[in-house]
């Protein structure tokens, strides 16, 4: 159902280059997309940190006045566990073993993408709620303001933090728009019923699970009215987890969201549900088999191998440019019918 850009990769880590002089990038992944003056633009998510040294792991963070600390640890101690090469624990801690920041990048094309002179290509996390990075962020256009909704990371959880521009110069951060465990929100780019509406994945130990929730807001950072719209399914693909994408796409037969979900095994696939069109919390049809799963050499094998990600699209009549991470390590790029998303859904009564 999806058609990858023949020329993907379309961006590797060795194409990104470091924001400290004492840093390797480990992974460029998960960008937002979309439309300004005229050229493609993403938002990459850029993961980065020392080099390793022998018999040690590190873990970057920032410090609430900017300055980047690094804490060591022994590979050989009992304390840690370093089995995902994501992040670590040590003495019932988790750290992560990379710092991510944003990272604007621009193309004529829509394939091959630079890093522009005349506007700021980078945003780092800041204070207290962003000392371990930022991440994944979604790009949402609204009401001729781009909104920002990204995942805020530190050692007091993980949150969804929003950045509003206008002109991609000057940035207004409006802080943690969704308290932790929290991530994945994706914003509908117009008003329902004179309402904002989200979707979001929190997340809870024990009761509970991953799942897609959706919330509304008069003014787009204090939301209510959450409800859990989608659950996990077991033994499919999507059994252990499910998250949105990007900003819902309107049809005339719903809100079309693609999301992704994984299994057990740590698989991600992408998805797709139809929403109502008055009434997003009600789930009109969801994917019985994926829409688009790690197949290809460059999805399969990576920093953390089998993952497809998408939390950036571009849409064109029917068309959708779809900009993915694949692997944790390398961003690439998938067209799609937005006809033939919905012809393959089930639909749930």
């Amino acid at each position: 159902m999806a058609n990858r850009f023949t020329q993907n990769p379309l961006i590797m880590t060795e194409d990104i280059s470091p924001s400290q002089a004492d840093f390797v990038v480990e992974c460029v992944l998960n960008p937002g997309a979309f439309c300004f003056e005229g050229k493609t633009w993403l938002l990459l998510r850029v993961s980065e940190r020392a080099p390793q040294k022998e018999g040690k792991i590190s873990s970057p963070i920032i410090k609430a006045n900017g300055d980047i600390i690094h804490l060591e640890f022994d590979l050989n101690d009992p304390k840690l566990d370093a089995s995902d090469p994501r992040k670590f624990s040590y003495n019932g801690n988790t750290y992560l073993s990379t710092l991510s920041h944003l990272r604007l990048v621009c193309s004529d094309d829509g394939l091959h993408f630079y890093e522009p002179d005349d506007f700021p290509t980078i945003i780092f996390g800041q204070g207290l709620l962003e000392t371990f990075g930022i991440e994944d962020c979604r790009v949402s256009l609204i009401e001729g303001v781009y909104n920002l909704t990204y995942t805020q990371v530190s050692e007091n959880g993980v949150g969804v933090g929003l950045i509003r521009t206008t002109d991609w110069k000057k940035f207004s951060r409006m802080g943690m728009i969704l308290p932790p465990h929290n991530k994945d929100c994706a914003l509908f780019e117009e008003k329902i019923g004179g309402k904002y509406f989200c979707l979001h994945r929190p997340s809870g130990v024990g009761l509970g699970g991953n799942f897609i929730w959706i919330a509304n807001s008069e003014n787009l950072t204090h939301w209510g009215d959450h409800q859990c719209i989608l659950q996990t399914r077991e033994g499919m693909w999507d059994s252990a987890r499910v998250g949105a994408g990007t900003s819902p796409i309107k049809t005339k037969d719903g809100w079309l969201a693609i999301y992704h979900g994984a299994n057990q095994e740590d698989r991600y696939c992408l998805g797709a549900i139809l929403l109502d069109l008055q009434d997003p919390s009600k789930v009109l049809a969801r994917s019985y088999e994926p829409i688009m799963e790690p197949i290809e050499e460059y999805e399969k094998t990576g920093f953390f191998g089998n993952v497809i990600f998408t939390n950036g699209h571009i849409v064109n009549g029917d068309k959708i440019m779809m900009y993915y991470g694949a692997s944790d390590e390398v961003i690439c790029g998938a067209e799609l019918s937005i006809e033939k998303i919905l012809s393959s859904l089930n639909i749930l009564v």
